[in-house]
This record gives C-alpha cells, sequence and structure tokens, in this order.
C-alpha cells in the first residue's frame, strides 16, 4: 500500500509517552488530522488530553524510533495503517476503542475481507489441537479469513489451518510486529508473513508482556465476524476474547467436549451462557450466514452503498455462477468466493441452488 506522506506526524501522536489511544482519538476529533493537532498551541492540547499531551511540543526524544518505523514501512511488505487510510479495517471502526495506527507484515488486503476468530487454549490436547486445525481449514476454503494471536496450541493450530485453506490467516500479536513471541513460533511466523498477515498496534521492537495479550484479544474478537473457542479452561485467556466479541456484537461459538476435561470447562460455560454450540463447521457458517438478518449486519449492509461493492455491478439482478463473475470482473475464483461470501454475510447476495448467486435488491 501507498504510505500516507503524514505518517510521521500519526507516528509522533502514537509513540509520544504517556499518550494513549483514548487520548489521541480526543485529540483527532477536536483537531482534526495529526498535523493539525501537531499545530496546536500547549494550553491547547493540555484542555483536549491532559498533561501528557503537552510532550507532543517536544519530540526530540522519540525522533529516532520515527525514523526507524518510517524506514521500516518502506520495506517490502511492510505498511503501517492509520485510522485515516481507507485499508484501516471497517470493523475495527466499530469498536470501542480502535488503535490509531496499526503495524502491519503481509497481505493487508485480507483486512477487509470475512473473517473468523479462532482461539482456545495454550496446552491444547491432541484433539484440541487437530480439531482447531481442521475447522479453520474448511472455513478458509470456505472463504473465511481465519483470526488468531499466535499464541502456542489452539492459536498456532488454527493459524496452519487458515493457511492451509483459500482465505489465509490473521495473526494479532501482543508484541511489535517485528517480534515473535513464543519463539517456538518463529517458523509459522514466517509462513504467515508470506501468505498471510502479522498485525500489531504496538511499536516496533515492543517485547511481550502479561498486559499486552488481554489488549490484543480485543482486536482478535474485533476484526472477525465471529468467535469459535476451541478447547478452555475457566480462567482461560480465550474467555477474554469471547467477551470481548459478544460485547462487539459478533456471535461467539463453543467447541464441546469431555465433561471431565478441565480444556471443556470454558467451553461449557460459555454455551451456559448463550455461545452457539459447534460440532461441524456447517454450524458456524450457517449462523454467520444468518448474521445478516441481526441488526449488526443490517448495519454494515447499509453502510455499503452497492454503488461501492464492483462485484454487485457485475453481478446484476439476475443468477450468476462464479465462473461468470471471473470473466466478467478479471478476479481470480478465490478472490470471487471470498467476496461473494463478504457480500452474502452482509446480506446484499443471496446463494441460490446449482452453485448461483443472485444480488438482492
Amino acid at each position: 500500500m501507498t504510505q500516507d506522506p503524514g505518517l510521521a506526524s500519526w507516528l509522533q501522536l502514537t509513540l509520544t509517552p504517556g499518550l494513549g489511544a483514548a487520548a489521541i482519538r480526543g485529540l483527532l476529533q477536536q483537531f482534526g488530522l495529526p498535523e493539525k493537532v501537531l499545530g496546536a498551541t500547549r494550553a491547547q492540547l493540555e484542555r483536549a488530553a491532559g498533561p501528557a499531551a503537552a510532550q507532543l511540543l517536544r519530540p526530540e526524544g522519540i525522533a529516532p524510533a520515527i525514523e526507524r518505523s518510517l524506514r521500516w514501512a518502506e520495506e517490502p511488505g511492510h505498511a503501517i495503517i492509520t485510522l485515516a487510510d481507507a485499508e484501516y479495517p471497517r470493523l475495527l471502526l466499530e469498536i470501542q476503542d480502535p488503535p490509531p495506527l496499526l503495524y502491519a507484515i503481509g497481505q493487508p488486503a485480507l483486512l477487509q475481507r470475512p473473517a473468523l476468530a479462532v482461539v482456545g487454549s495454550r496446552n491444547a490436547t491432541t484433539q484440541g489441537a487437530r480439531n482447531a486445525e481442521q475447522f479453520a481449514r474448511a472455513f478458509s476454503d470456505a472463504g473465511l479469513t481465519i483470526v488468531s494471536g499466535l499464541a502456542l496450541g489452539i492459536d498456532a493450530a488454527a493459524h496452519r489451518g487458515g493457511l492451509a485453506g483459500a482465505g489465509s490467516t490473521i495473526a494479532v500479536l501482543g508484541t511489535g510486529v517485528d517480534q515473535v513471541y513464543p519463539r517456538q513460533n518463529a517458523a509459522l511466523a514466517q509462513h504467515i508473513a508470506e501468505a498471510g498477515l502479522l498485525l500489531s498496534e504496538f511499536p516496533l521492537g515492543t517485547p511481550g508482556a502479561a498486559h499486552h495479550f488481554p489488549r490484543r484479544n480485543r482486536l482478535i474478537s474485533g476484526l472477525a465476524q465471529g468467535c469459535l473457542v476451541v478447547e478452555a479452561a475457566l480462567a482461560s485467556g480465550s474467555l477474554i476474547t469471547a467477551r470481548a466479541a459478544a460485547e462487539q456484537g459478533r456471535e461467539v461459538f463453543a467447541l464441546p467436549g469431555s465433561i471431565h476435561s478441565p480444556l471443556s470447562k470454558g467451553c461449557h460455560a460459555l454455551i451456559k451462557q448463550g455461545a452457539k454450540l459447534v460440532e461441524s463447521a456447517d454450524d458456524v457458517l450457517a449462523e454467520l450466514t444468518a448474521f445478516r438478518r441481526s441488526g449488526y449486519a443490517s448495519t454494515r449492509a447499509a453502510s455499503a452503498a452497492p454503488e461501492d461493492e464492483p462485484l454487485l455491478v457485475q453481478m446484476g439482478f439476475d443468477p450468476v455462477d462464479v465462473d461468470t463473475l471471473c470473466a466478467r470482473s478479471g478476479l481470480a475464483a478465490k478472490q470471487v468466493a471470498a467476496e461473494l461470501l463478504r457480500l452474502e454475510l452482509a446480506g446484499q447476495v443471496a446463494a441460490l441452488p446449482g452453485g448461483m448467486y443472485q444480488r438482492l435488491a
């Protein structure tokens, strides 16, 4: 992607010590783009965001970090995505605390595609990891991008399944995007950087810290239209992701297990609280298709004007198959399938018998 010429100003905002995401959004709401924020007086900044905002007038201490980030963003496959960029994921704009800036390595286009979060225990059983990988591959082949957190166990298995299918995977990190944690997943992270997307809101060089991972979990759920939990103890961080998903209006799914297994108790608790019980990938796909009838999906559909969807223009209003759409649009079958699923979830396209699709009025 083409970098924002004002990227240095965004970096100055986000790298200023003591200036959190909420304060930055407040400054942006009051003054506009970062260049306007940086042109404000000390008194104006302090009134808008407190004493820490005055540090913006003394950027010398963070100048090396800004320069390093700018050089990093110029490297192939690297991107820094700001709230003002078209590439910024639309679903994150709907959560309570969207990050002002995202660091990415890989394929940023995945941020605009329909996604499902798949999370679970770091201490997964062999069967649990196998389930996560098989389910994730089925979802990926259906056109969904798999979002998870690059942890050991269920997360890693979900990423492998996503990479094996057509929809690929996004790993949301609790470190800087240039760091790999845990180190055991270094090879997997490299594969994701090449065929999927590594994503983080934390500045380059940020090491892993316990309080980073619960914060990262809101992005895992926020990027997806639903969240599937596979094996989780009652104190699992995966339940934080599931709660964030529910608060964000996403669908929550859980895989049941043995009543004797501690790693099933978190999933069973979610099911008791209203999560959808999942026995097959079709259970999730059917719910997500029905999700277009919810108020959340209706809001998203209404916000997307038909003229903004090129594939809808290519479809017309008569039933059409994927091959015809490929010929009309010039897109590969995998891209067309992913777009059709996204439009179906948004309530703008209906799947018909015989592999046909029709635009809905």
